[in-house]
């Protein structure tokens, strides 16, 4: 069961071959046996998932079940989860225990979906390899010495070892569609404001963004179907019907204007890297697609720009986090600037003290107007040329990383080189497009993800063009030998 997809296993549940209670110990053997070589979940929930599951089976015997009931997910340990261990992979809330649910996670619980647990994740999703976690690295399962992305690698690596068949995932730089990327599967980053972010904890409020992670483009179409959705709690939702993301999947390519960005295949793109990407294009051209080169000429401005803007509102959301209210508190404090002062030393670790003291600065006195604001005038920039290449084009594609997954370790002491990993994604956060990476094949035997981008709110020409690349290709059926 656990290589069937999202759509298969609804169908399955639909034919009655299974139930879902039957499916969901069938997924949970399979973390109990597996996990431990991955470290993808900080908690597994099997009496609450066997309830849903049992509560979905009864369901759908009285002939009341939607479309995915009884299908079972994982949620990335930054969406509150209602009486259950909510960490942010991080020892300043490895006691939170959220007494609510997050919008994504009520309306999966809507839809009769079965959780499974809560997914490993950088700490407070600040990281781009999952090495960043008070709950040890994730590892990649294509190969145990390589990252597999962040900060959402814990749903990626649990999906790619076909732990779940499906995972959510937050997205402020990159962190559905790089891990998506190295771990060989389909990570979809909505329009900002699509998903509500309702009860997911805050990195950086005008970049984060939730989605959807699975095997297929048609699997995160039935999922964004359940995710998307204004949300009166969240005040960066957007007002704005949702389409069935699944009814224009099967609609030819013929006329499709494809645009590839000269910035994105300079000398930071390895030719291994170059030819896997091409070769996908050249499918989109199979299908009937035309390509043309299109200029984004602000992209090397992303990665100092995002780096400003996305640190400095970390230092403004992770101040809440003093020892006080709830999460970590140091042990005997002198004072309450001792308990201050220990307690968020004690509890965030490296990679978030260090976003804090950049944002920290970025926002000081004397300091805001020469970087901060900066930064935010070159945000408008980048925004503007995705405009004016959608002026040209319908779809932006291109490489989702510039390698392949790297090795555990290699870049945890150059925190430049690691920021470097997302150099094709953080820009479509600050312009607050789509993007989708879908599997583009292997380059030294581990996967490489193609990036889809369009303009607001045109995810379902997103999901078109996965899927119909997914149809003529065979790439996302590749599978980690966990997977077999």
């Amino acid at each position: 069961m656990h290589n069937k997809t999202i759509a298969e296993l609804a169908k399955g549940l639909a034919d009655g071959e299974f139930s879902s209670v039957e499916l969901t110990q069938h997924f949970l053997g399979r973390i109990d046996a597996l996990d431990s070589q991955y470290n993808s979940f900080i908690t597994v929930t099997p009496e609450q998932a066997l309830a849903q599951a049992e509560a979905a089976d009864a369901t759908r015997a009285a002939g009341n079940a939607k479309a995915l009931t009884g299908v079972p997910v994982a949620h990335k340990d930054i969406f509150c989860t209602n009486g259950v261990l909510t960490t942010c992979a991080s020892k300043m809330l490895s006691n939170f225990v959220a007494p609510y649910d997050a919008t994504v996670v009520d309306k999966f619980n809507s839809a009769g979906m079965v959780s499974l647990g809560k997914t490993n994740m950088d700490e407070f999703a600040m990281g781009s390899s999952n090495e960043n976690s008070f709950y040890g690295a994730v590892k990649n399962p294509w190969d145990t010495n390589a990252v597999p992305g962040g900060s959402s690698g814990g749903s990626a690596a649990a999906v790619a070892a076909r732990l779940a068949p499906g995972a959510t995932g937050t997205d402020t730089g990159g962190s559905i569609r790089q891990p998506a990327a190295f771990c060989g599967i389909t990570g979809l980053k909505p329009t900002y404001g699509r998903v509500s972010r309702w009860g997911m904890i805050a990195y950086a409020s005008s970049l984060d963004q939730g989605g959807p992670m699975a095997r297929t483009a048609e699997d995160c179409a039935l999922l964004l179907n359940e995710m998307a959705g204004f949300d009166p709690k969240d005040s960066t939702s957007l007002k704005k019907a949702v389409p069935d993301y699944t009814a224009d999947l099967n609609q030819p390519l013929s006329g499709l204007r494809i645009g590839l960005p000269k910035e994105y295949f300079g000398k930071e793109l390895s030719a291994e890297m170059s030819d896997a990407i091409m070769a996908s294009v050249k499918e989109f051209e199979k299908l009937g697609a035309t390509v043309q080169e299109v200029s984004l000429p602000n992209t090397m401005l992303a990665i100092p720009s995002y780096y400003i803007i996305a640190p400095a509102e970390a230092s403004s959301n992770l101040s809440r986090f003093d020892g006080v209210r709830y999460g970590y508190r140091c042990e005997n404090p002198e004072n309450l600037e001792d308990l201050y002062k220990r307690s968020r030393g004690e509890g965030f670790g490296k990679e978030v003290q260090r976003r804090i003291l950049v944002g920290t600065y970025a926002l000081s006195e004397g300091y805001y107007d020469a970087y901060y604001r900066k930064a935010q005038r070159i945000r408008r920039l980048i925004q503007q040329d995705f405009l004016n290449a959608f002026n040209e084009v319908d779809l932006i594609m291109g490489p989702t990383t510039p390698t392949p997954a790297f090795d555990l370790g290699s870049n945890t002491d150059d925190p430049v080189q690691m920021y470097m990993e997302d150099i094709y994604t953080l820009a479509v956060n600050l312009a607050g497009l789509p993007g989708i990476s879908v599997p583009a094949g292997l380059v030294n035997g581990r996967p490489v993800g193609l990036q889809i981008l369009a303009g607001h709110f045109k995810e379902s020409q997103l999901l078109n063009a996965a899927h119909q690349l997914q149809t003529a290709t065979n790439w996302h059926q590749l599978a980690p030998s966990a997977g077999q």
